[in-house]
């Protein structure tokens, strides 16, 4: 399980983002395409980790909405 930000980027495709592996980022026409691209992206940036014997990064963020 990892945490997803997803939000409307400014050409409007959505953008899905995975914290908690820097860099792994993905985008979609729609809010569904970008979670699908984010999690095969999830996939392959973990199986690249596995492969080069490198330690995966725990899940380690929480967020919060805050009212401003």
């Amino acid at each position: 399980m990892r945490q997803v930000l997803v939000y409307k980027g400014e050409d409007g495709f959505w953008v899905a983002e995975c914290p908690s592996l820097p860099g792994c980022i993905s985008q979609g026409k729609s809010r569904e395409e970008a979670l699908q691209n984010i999690k095969e992206a999830i996939n392959c940036y973990i199986h690249a980790l596995e492969e080069d014997k490198i330690p995966v990064p725990e899940e380690k963020f929480e967020s919060l909405l805050v009212a401003v």
